[in-house]
């Protein structure tokens, strides 16, 4: 009990040194939340360049996300540019395999900057990418360990956020019903698969279901269903209210924002393990960053009206600026992987300053809608 005691005590004490080295405010009104989103967006497209990920990888489509949707939301042109520039050298194009969701997850932003441009050439790799995946849909066994189905399928729960809204706004923009019905179809069997009905809450993939952590719990990741519970908005702001599968998508966020209550620690953060936090004593901003934007689309669209929710929310935020340096810089995001892992205060990324962003612009809008 000492030794632990101790332990809390010094993850406290590394927590409250990084926030020391800040000036930015944990409130969640508006101006205190651009402070600190335009501090931590500016970091990142300084040191971009520094970035080992090749600027058409999933880690960047989901910064690329968050960048627009903080440079939409607040009026930082420095962030709508950034992507701009980046999609304009790739010709808007998609990353390697056709069939792999991750690939694919930068056609997020373009459809976004398409839709404030009308520039059609932003638009048609991804809407041809995707069509054809619709239209020729894989064969292969949806699990991670068939040597096929581990790429052309669905098979791991990040999978729900790379690609879904990719063909949810197709559908939007279209019109056309191929993109949502692949999208359904794929979507629910990847639920079906790595879904916990008991804990509401998702395994990253079906290797991961028998493991179990070091107090015997299932090994159920953070960042993992951050990645599902973040995806989620992304899909229902572009399916319409008569939609005949919105009902289900809206289920599923709400059976799971409960789990996401119960995991948050007493200073407001979640782990890299929900079910195992003491294994994995420090923050973990990647998944705290989702569940941060999740929580507040929800409160904002009236699907989370507990109040406790807006407690959550309240401090989860809190706990991330604590996390961000004087220089903007974002620590605490667990590095590439597919499972749970230590992390410290100078780890970063570039999906979690997307998921940072995202979070941002969500609060900044809860703001705006007093």
């Amino acid at each position: 009990m000492i030794e632990k005691f101790l332990l809390t005590c010094a993850i406290s004490v590394t927590v409250l040194s990084v926030s020391a080295q800040n000036s930015f405010s944990g409130k969640t009104d508006k101006d205190n939340v651009s402070a600190v989103c335009n501090a931590v967006a500016a970091w990142q497209i300084a040191n971009h360049a520094n970035s080992r990920h090749h600027q058409l990888d999933w880690t960047n489509g989901a910064l690329y996300r968050g960048m627009v949707e903080w440079g939409k939301t607040s009026g930082n042109k420095n962030c709508i540019d950034f992507v701009m520039k980046i999609g304009k050298n790739h010709n808007w194009a998609m990353w390697r395999r056709p069939y792999h969701a991750d690939d694919i997850c930068v056609g997020q932003a373009f459809i976004e900057l398409y839709r404030m441009t009308g520039n059609k050439s932003m638009l048609q790799p991804v809407m041809e990418r995707a069509y054809y995946v619709a239209t020729h849909p894989s064969k292969a066994p949806l699990l991670k360990t068939d040597p096929i189905g581990k790429d052309e399928r669905w098979s791991w729960c990040d999978a729900l956020f790379m690609a879904p809204p990719v063909y949810a706004a197709l559908y939007d923009i279209t019109g056309d019903k191929t993109y949502a019905e692949y999208m359904d179809s794929e979507y629910r069997i990847c639920v079906d698969s790595l879904y916990d009905r008991e804990e509401k809450l998702f395994y990253r993939d079906c290797k991961r279901i028998p493991l179990r952590e070091a107090n015997g719990s299932k090994q159920l990741w953070g960042r993992g269903n951050g990645w599902v519970f973040g995806g989620i908005p992304l899909i229902l702001e572009n399916l319409p209210q008569n939609h005949p599968t919105r009902f289900y998508y809206i289920e599923l966020f709400k059976e799971m924002a409960p789990s996401i209550l119960r995991t948050q620690d007493k200073n407001g953060a979640w782990h890299s393990s929900l079910l195992d936090p003491d294994s994995y004593p420090l923050p973990e901003n990647s998944c705290s960053a989702f569940f941060c934007y999740g929580l507040a689309w929800g409160i904002r669209n009236g699907y989370l009206t507990d109040p406790a929710y807006r407690t959550a929310l309240k401090k989860g935020w809190a706990s991330l600026v604590a996390g961000v340096h004087s220089d903007g810089k974002l620590g605490y995001i667990q590095p590439v992987g597919a499972a749970p892992k230590a992390v410290g205060a100078n780890a970063t990324d570039v999906y979690g300053v997307g998921a940072f962003l995202l979070a941002g612009s969500e609060l900044y809008r809860m703001d705006n809608a007093k």
